[in-house]
């Protein structure tokens, strides 16, 4: 791999920066809102259901669960609770989507060392809104030569930034924390790619079963992908 390599593309969310722990802090507080209504584990299996059933229309992203709430709280408290529910929801989603962006931990470092040899990509998924807010933020905009916000990740969405970048697929390195989106995908076009454990995952993004192959790195944290390159 280490010859081979010409482009190292990074997922943003959860693998750059914190984020999915704050969607669950979103998600508990919805719950805890509902809770003369239903019980958290209902309300909370309601609400994922609600974000799978809309996740064609609305897309990834913090809106899109914005959206799915307010749907879901009108399916729990059926016409008679207090609407005000969907004003306090809306006022925590509006904070979250202003909140101050945390680099996890050797980030900036490696992100440092690996601009010097090699041409950085940013790729993730989301809003595109938030996304640009979000990269902007980080401080770490400069470092990428080609950023892509895109709708999902599939095969033929990396197929579409490939041939965007010029690129082959035993060129480029993808470096993300779901294995669903950052790593299948990626292997399955013949590139090569490294897996990084979040410490919290949406149950979308979850995968039971094991990756074997040749092109597979699993590491404990970002800064072991130095060993590799």
């Amino acid at each position: 791999m280490k010859n081979k390599i010409e482009f190292i593309a990074f997922d943003a969310d959860d693998t750059l920066w914190e984020n999915e722990l704050y969607f669950q802090e979103l998600e508990h507080k919805f719950c805890h809102l509902l809770r003369k209504y239903s019980p958290a584990p209902s309300v909370s299996e309601e609400l994922f259901k609600t974000e799978i059933k809309n996740l064609h229309i609305y897309g990834y992203g913090l809106k899109g669960m914005l959206l799915c709430m307010i749907e879901t709280i009108c399916k729990v408290i059926n016409g008679e609770g207090d609407l005000n529910l969907v004003k306090e929801i809306l006022r925590s989603g509006q904070e979250l989507l202003q909140r101050p962006i945390t680099l996890l931990d050797g980030v900036q470092e490696v992100i440092s060392a690996l601009h010097e040899n090699y041409k950085l990509v940013l790729a993730t998924k989301g809003d595109l809104f938030d996304q640009k807010r979000k990269i902007s933020a980080s401080g770490l905009q400069e470092y990428f030569c080609h950023i892509e916000i895109m709708s999902d990740k599939k095969n033929a969405d990396y197929k579409r930034l490939l041939d965007h970048l010029g690129c082959k697929a035993e060129n480029l390195l993808m470096i993300g924390n779901s294995i669903k989106s950052d790593i299948i995908p990626i292997l399955e076009l013949g590139g090569y790619a490294a897996y990084v454990p979040h410490h919290v995952t949406w149950a979308h993004e979850q995968y039971e079963g094991e990756v074997t192959h040749s092109h597979f790195i699993k590491l404990n944290n970002i800064k072991e992908i130095q060993n590799y390159l």
